[in-house]
């Protein structure tokens, strides 16, 4: 990578191997904190003991509210909000908005960094404006331990269990390299760094956020399909005291249900979107700028919803609906996961061959499919939302592949498709020309 290149292709982060950024960012570090004094102190020892440049070193501490005196050392920044209940998406954003580094590491106060945290986190997205990393939080009982007890000796003796859950999603992945349009899932806001662009461009964390946890999967999700690069950063180990307290290992069924009942609302991705009812934002639009027939459009949009029934089918202007149907609007392209502008009047005759190379845009390095006959004329383009945004950032669109496909389940259609033979299930691709 070069400085005309500030982009790997796809999530391909491991390019960048072995790469130190010259010269080395200023770093802000926002430590949310609620009540929690002693393990604040930690914390903050914590940082005052990395092996990065002091001087390119910021530390915020953004209080949501406590109840008494906050007391930070000389050198470290102090911001409050007033105590409305649980506000860590908006006290994050106070942290950032009194910041001033270039590269934002986000810390929770129970969470204390070994010596080379910063250092090893803040490496991506020092070279990559994109990099969204996410450190190891590991876990001990640092009950009767001083503050000022030098880690990660201290925690000899005083481990706790790794939840297994993203140790495995980890392993799995290649440490995110082979992350999708779920990864989200194993961003972990205690343990996050990314560049202060990125964070400014999707916005911050979402402040309508009020209860524990999901704010910072919904931040990842944004930062995602905005284009960012996901990483797991194992060697930038965090230590939070006591056991994991969360509902995503499932022992707090309510917790666990209102997280995924937010989270349902807000990412219309498959695995996390509802199965049959209409996510408020689309996970896939269709566009037919073309004006077919009466028969052809009843055909286009009929196989189109049955091979993605919470799409929006988008028709050109002038072009009425052929059923009312709440899925079928006119104006313009939603802002969906994945657009497909159809060229022509289509039927779908295999949907599992086409919701495969939808699939196939939620992760590697593809991001635009160009859709052809067998003769090679063209019938439509896939492009995912990340290609999109990637393009558009950087002028280019080098940040993924773009790949041509011979559609083996799509076909165009004539003006007078035989309706009856697609509505009584039994008319071949033939009955449609």
């Amino acid at each position: 990578m070069t400085a005309r290149e500030p982009w790997v292709v796809g999530n391909a982060w491991d390019t960048l191997d072995g790469v130190v950024p010259d010269p080395l960012p200023r770093v802000s570090v926002i430590v949310a904190h609620f009540d929690q004094p002693a393990e604040l102190a930690r914390t903050l020892h914590a940082l005052a003991a990395q092996d990065y440049p002091t001087e390119l070193v910021e530390v915020i501490v953004a209080d949501d509210g406590s109840p008494s005196e906050v007391r930070t050392p000389p050198g470290v920044g102090l911001v409050r909000q007033d105590d409305r209940g649980f506000r860590l998406s908006a006290v994050r954003n106070l942290g950032v908005r009194a910041s001033t580094g270039d590269v934002l590491c986000f810390l929770d106060a129970d969470t204390a960094p070994e010596p080379g945290y910063l250092r090893a986190l803040t490496r991506l997205p020092a070279l990559l404006a994109e990099a969204v990393t996410v450190g190891r939080r590991r876990h001990a009982d640092f009950a009767g331990l001083p503050p000022d007890a030098p880690l990660p000796a201290a925690t000899a003796g005083r481990e706790l269990t790794d939840p297994a859950w993203l140790r495995d999603a980890y392993a799995h992945s290649g440490n995110l390299r082979d992350a999708d349009d779920r990864s989200y899932r194993f961003v972990i806001g205690a343990v996050l760094a990314c560049s202060r662009r990125l964070y400014d461009e999707v916005g911050g964390f979402d402040e309508s956020f009020t209860a524990y946890g999901g704010e910072d999967w919904e931040f990842a999700h944004r930062a995602w399909q905005a284009g960012a690069v996901f990483a797991h950063v194992p060697d930038a180990v965090a230590w939070h005291d006591g056991p994991e307290w969360s509902a995503r290992d499932g022992s707090d069924t309510a917790r666990a249900n209102a997280q995924s009942l937010r989270l349902a609302r807000d990412i219309p991705v498959r695995g996390s979107a509802p199965r049959g009812l209409l996510p408020t934002a689309p996970d896939i639009a269709v566009h037919l700028s073309a004006s077919p027939s009466a028969a052809a459009l009843f055909l286009t949009v009929d196989s189109v919803l049955a091979a993605f029934p919470q799409a929006r089918v988008v028709l050109g202007d002038g072009v009425d609906p052929p059923l009312a149907d709440p899925r079928v609007i006119s104006g313009d392209v939603p802002d969906a996961r994945v657009v497909l502008h159809l060229e022509r009047a289509v039927v779908i005759t295999d949907p599992a061959w086409i919701v495969d190379v939808v699939d196939r845009l939620a992760a590697g390095e593809v991001g635009t499919v160009h859709l052809t006959d067998p003769a090679g004329s063209p019938l439509g383009v896939l492009r995912s939302r990340r290609a999109t945004r990637r393009a558009h950032r950087w002028g280019t669109e080098a940040g993924f592949r773009v790949a041509s496909v011979v559609a083996s389940g799509v076909s165009a259609v004539g003006d007078e498709p035989r309706i009856e033979a697609w509505v009584g299930g039994w008319g071949g691709p033939g009955s449609f020309q």
